[in-house]
């Protein structure tokens, strides 16, 4: 409304329709709805009272507000379950690889291991050493001097006469530098949904992981 009333001198009340006033709310919430009917059947006259087809009709106005309130909460749920990292989208990663802090290299398709390593300073001599279950030295990768970052590695499990010399997992050891992380590629074989609801996990041959442990994806 724009109008108010003022007091004059004398005491009285004066009506002044151009004053103004502050605006209330533009739209009326559930809340607000709800307090409304309450009121309305507090102040009722009590000589006539509100008879009993609308009483009926205001509660059932209240429990259908109040269960639009409830399914409208429901569906926000359901549209959360189908976000990002549920199995419909999941499932598309199925034979790709993913870039995943571990200490672990698995060979992929073609037989080759590759990762990337972060260091945390420059080095003048580092190495890669991978490793079989028992510790011994499968494979050393020469470094060489390096800056300080990201560097990627790789070796496609043979030796120098062109054998296959690994074809399982290796454990990853840096030698003569300090790493930030140690990452390596895992390639997805399946999708995994709980059933209790939560994010789908992807399942490769160096463990099982959720998407967004995805550093990077190929």
């Amino acid at each position: 409304m724009t109008t108010t009333t003022a007091t004059d001198s004398a005491g009285l009340s004066v009506y002044n329709p151009v004053a103004n006033v502050g605006v209330g709310k533009s739209e009326m919430g559930q809340q607000d709805f709800l307090r409304l009917l309450t009121a309305q059947m507090q102040t009722q006259d009590p000589f006539e009272p509100v008879n009993n087809a609308e009483l009926v009709s205001q509660m059932a106005t209240i429990t259908n507000s109040s269960g639009i309130a409830e399914m409208n909460a429901s569906l926000a749920e359901i549209k959360q379950s189908l976000s990002g990292t549920r199995l419909g989208d999941a499932a598309s990663w199925i034979g790709r690889a993913m870039l995943v802090q571990s200490n672990i290299a698995a060979p992929d398709a073609a037989g080759q291991y590759a990762g990337q390593i972060t260091l945390a300073e420059a080095t003048d001599d580092a190495s890669i050493q991978l490793l079989d279950g028992e510790g011994n030295v499968v494979k050393t990768i020469d470094l060489g001097a390096q800056d300080a970052g990201p560097l990627s590695f790789y070796w496609d499990g043979k030796d120098d006469n062109g054998e296959t010399v690994a074809s399982s997992a290796l454990q990853v050891k840096v030698v003569g530098a300090t790493t930030s992380q140690v990452a390596t590629w895992a390639t997805i074989a399946a999708v995994q949904s709980p059933a209790d609801g939560s994010s789908s996990k992807l399942i490769t041959s160096i463990g099982t992981f959720s998407p967004t442990d995805a550093i990077s994806l190929t």
